[in-house]
């Protein structure tokens, strides 16, 4: 099975990384989902949450104010001004 390889950063911390099925996040073109085989993309992140679904685990999520969203070659990599991880989200591996 295909999979995403995520990294979420913010202007000041590593927030998390690691594999996953889906990714969803709010553009400032409204909101988008990503699975593997998505076609690249460059997106301005609008303040919301962040959705991810882990390869394995429960879906984690981020709340970001704003960066950039970049998708390319099944890699998504998220620079966000500022994030926080959601209450029972942990730290994935760098």
């Amino acid at each position: 099975m295909a999979e995403l390889e995520v990294e979420i950063v913010a202007a000041d911390h590593f927030v998390w990384s690691g594999a996953a099925k889906m990714v969803k996040a709010r553009t400032s073109d409204g909101e988008i989902g990503i699975l593997p085989g998505h076609s690249p993309l460059l997106a301005i992140l609008a303040e919301g949450e962040l959705a991810i679904q882990p390869v394995s685990g429960d879906r984690i999520a981020v709340v970001v104010d704003g960066g950039f969203f970049s998708v390319d070659n099944d890699r998504v990599v998220i620079v966000a001004d500022n994030a926080q991880l959601g209450d029972a989200a942990t730290a994935g591996i760098r």
